[in-house]
């Protein structure tokens, strides 16, 4: 059965002066629509790279140096920049473990869901408003359309991860990538965000890779 994303021998090389290092070796696996599949490890195991590799956003001068990756069938390796660029929100959303670095604190959470809501799926002015309050609510986030004039500052921990996956949804994705969603949150909102991704995933049949070196996160969320 194809899937909605198939790695297979991935290898991630990361070149130095004296020699090469492999960070990644002859990975492969399947996701499937409306799945969650985990990747689990100590730090420094890999995990994140398997991520950047997908939307090409490896940390120079980081490279794959072998394997496939497949979206919907379709050959992402090889793409130019503008290819790629096309993948990344639209395609493929992600989810970074810190919504302090993955918000712009100068601009309020309406503008930036608008401005990704525009980049991705093309909706201006008051469609793309109506929009960027349809996903704050799919997200959780009481009174939407108020909370669009804040700024990240005035939203909790839990709330700014939970306007990070509203822009991860704004372009429609086939596919989430989380990277260590919860780390930086409370044990209690832990759980919160993680039923949310697993009730997103089933609700919009998204496939989406849940890294994490937290095995009780895995035993929660992943099928």
């Amino acid at each position: 059965m194809t899937g909605l994303l198939e790695i297979s021998g991935l290898a991630v090389e990361f070149p130095t002066r004296r020699e090469t290092f492999r960070a990644t070796s002859d990975i492969s696996l399947v996701v499937q629509p409306g799945e969650v599949l985990g990747v689990v490890g100590e730090s420094g195991a890999g995990k994140s790279t398997i991520g950047n590799a997908v939307i090409d956003l490896l940390e120079a001068p980081g490279r794959v140096a072998a394997g496939s990756i497949k979206l919907s069938g379709e050959e992402l390796r090889g793409r130019d920049e503008d290819g790629m660029r096309a993948i990344r929100g639209s395609r493929v959303g992600m989810i970074f473990q810190d919504p302090q670095t993955s918000l712009n604190p100068l601009m309020t959470i309406g503008a930036q869901l608008e401005e990704t809501i525009e980049q991705t799926i093309g909706l201006v002015g008051e469609a793309a408003t109506d929009r960027a309050v349809e996903l704050l609510e799919s997200v959780g986030i009481p009174e939407p359309r108020t909370r669009l004039a804040a700024y990240p500052h005035q939203f909790s921990g839990g709330m700014r991860q939970r306007v990070v996956i509203a822009l991860a949804l704004a372009g429609e994705p086939e596919l989430i990538i989380a990277d260590e969603p919860t780390t930086a949150l409370d044990v209690s909102i832990q759980a919160q965000i993680l039923d949310l991704i697993k009730d997103l995933c089933r609700e919009r049949n998204l496939g989406v890779i849940l890294i994490t070196h937290d095995i009780g996160v895995i035993a929660t969320i992943a099928d």
